[in-house]
């Protein structure tokens, strides 16, 4: 068994993250799931979320969502339709798109269309995401 996993994060446009870790935490769309060297196989989507990985004692985070995760002979590949840094997020716009799905949500929005709720929501746990990972400004 290896001592360390292999974690490449990417997106269509880049290779986001790298690196070889210890561990690796997911935002699976059924819940955040942890690896570790050894991990069994495993194939899974992505929700909205942090993915929180460690190498020593030191602990970094990238705010991602959609895509597919697989766990393989110790290696974690993230194919993410979304995945930014703390070093790639605007924070003023994170927290203005954050009030506009909370607005959104409120039934304060600028027109009197109907409100597609799980589209605001959606909108709301990404901004809240980007919010959370820009704070930990790594």
């Amino acid at each position: 068994m290896a001592e360390r996993l292999t974690l490449e994060l990417a997106t269509p446009a880049r290779l986001v993250v790298s690196a070889e870790v210890d561990e690796v935490v997911v935002p699976g769309s059924q819940g955040y799931f942890g690896v570790l060297p050894g991990h069994a196989p495993l194939l899974a989507t992505l929700g909205i979320g942090e993915v929180t990985y460690r190498v020593g004692r030191d602990e970094y985070h990238v705010a991602a969502s959609g895509g597919f995760a697989e766990v393989r002979n110790d290696k974690v590949i993230i194919l993410a339709d979304v995945a930014e840094t703390p070093a790639d997020i605007d924070r003023a716009r994170a927290e203005r798109a954050r009030d506009r799905a909370e607005g959104r949500l409120a039934g304060r929005a600028a027109s009197q269309e109907e409100i597609d709720y799980t589209r605001a929501m959606c909108a709301l746990a990404r901004a809240l995401t980007r919010i959370q990972v820009a704070s930990r400004g790594q």
